[in-house]
């Protein structure tokens, strides 16, 4: 059996960190070897990892499950494979959690796990997994600090390029617009009664003809006014 107990250190943020060491592409991204594979109804999903032990390189496929508690940080990994041949399986178990470090904006991550193994090459695994376990923490938290330093990308879908916000404009206002405040604001004031005997007996007969023609009173009492005055200025003089 093969335990591993670590503790890294990342100079990023502990959201920032959980982010990344939650998503298992993420995570097989910073692992040197490992590819993930499709994934299945379950929620599990296939993934391979080849090892190197001395001079013997030794690839394994596996089947992956993830439990994940958001709120405290905290995941458990397990996983059962064997390598190509058939010739060692193995069960993994292993879980995980991020923490504050001892600086704002810095994480702590903490691994806890244990790899079991039956098969020919169990004993000659087991007998260089703590050499294969330190050089691949290292280059774990190399590239995971590499990928926490980078900036998350956005979750959603075509935030780039998107269109500016409208900002609403008062259109002009048009000719035709313009000659409507007048009626708007009321009606037009009424023309001042006809002064002089002349001008009355002008817008008399002026209103009386307009009603038997069906022309509008007030347009033709306007114009009876101007002329009853022009008559009765010229009668004065």
């Amino acid at each position: 059996m093969i335990s591993i107990t670590e503790e890294i250190a990342v100079p990023s943020p502990p959201e920032r960190v959980w982010e990344v060491i939650s998503d298992p592409s993420a995570v097989v991204s910073c692992i040197g070897g490992a590819e993930l594979g499709p994934s299945h109804e379950d929620g599990s999903f296939d993934g391979t990892l080849a090892i190197r032990f001395g001079g013997l390189r030794v690839k394994f496929a596996a089947r992956v499950s993830l439990d994940l508690d958001e709120s405290a940080r905290e995941g458990r990994l397990s996983a059962r494979g064997a390598d190509g041949q058939g010739a060692t399986r193995f069960h993994a178990g292993a879980t995980f959690r991020v923490v504050e470090g001892e600086t704002p904006g810095t994480s702590r991550v903490f691994c806890d796990g244990e790899i079991k193994l039956n098969g020919k090459l169990a004993k000659l695994i087991e007998s260089g997994a703590g050499m294969v376990v330190s050089r691949m923490t290292k280059e774990f938290t190399d590239e995971l600090v590499k990928v926490c330093a980078a900036p998350s990308e956005p979750h959603t879908a075509g935030a780039a390029g998107a269109p500016e916000p409208l900002t609403a404009v008062s259109p002009e206002p048009s000719a035709a617009a313009s000659s409507e405040p007048r009626a708007a604001a009321g009606p037009l004031p009424a023309p001042p009664r006809p002064t002089g005997l002349f001008g009355r007996l002008r817008a008399w007969w002026a209103g009386l003809r307009s009603r038997r023609k069906g022309q509008p009173p007030q347009a033709a009492s306007r114009s009876a006014h101007t002329s009853g005055d022009a008559l009765g200025q010229g009668g004065r003089r």
